[in-house]
């Protein structure tokens, strides 16, 4: 991909029906749907697009609410129904990271490596935490179970 960041706006040519493979290799667009069928989702016209307005930006978090905005400020005509349901099939195909907030607010992350993040109180926004943090005494899991990951939310809010 270009290291250039492409403009938010979803290109007309994104909502044309034809979804074939381009032949000129370095499309964006190309390697997007390269990346869906590589995790065996069939490149639509809605993931592609939902994709470019989430991946063309660089590491982010977005919510659901956030993607749909976008959506729509683009032009991509989808539900909001359909805006989950794509974030949780990106997620469960690793496109993506879950990152549950109070449980009543989810961020979905680009970044999946394993890191963790700051929720910045008032401005509801998550930020990568840089560097390593160090995570003792975990408990055992239970039998038959083994940990996955440990995420960790460090609050923050502005002082004074």
């Amino acid at each position: 991909m270009s290291s250039t960041i492409p403009s938010p706006a979803v290109p007309a040519a994104l909502l044309a029906r034809d979804l074939t493979p381009s032949p000129r290799p370095g499309c964006p667009f190309n390697a997007l749907r390269v990346r869906l069928r590589g995790v065996n989702l069939r490149p639509t016209r809605q993931r592609v697009a939902l994709g470019w307005l989430l991946f063309a930006k660089g590491d982010r978090h977005v919510t659901a609410e956030m993607l749909y905005d976008e959506a729509s400020r683009a032009r991509v005509p989808v539900s909001l129904a359909t805006i989950y349901n794509t974030l949780h099939q990106f997620t469960e195909a690793g496109l993506l990271r879950e990152v549950a907030v109070d449980g009543s607010k989810t961020y979905f992350d680009t970044n999946v490596s394993d890191h963790h993040h700051f929720f910045v109180e008032g401005e509801e926004k998550l930020v990568d935490i840089p560097g390593t943090i160090s995570v003792g005494d975990l408990p055992i899991a239970p039998e038959g179970m083994e940990i996955s990951r440990v995420d960790v939310i460090v609050r923050i809010r502005k002082s004074g």
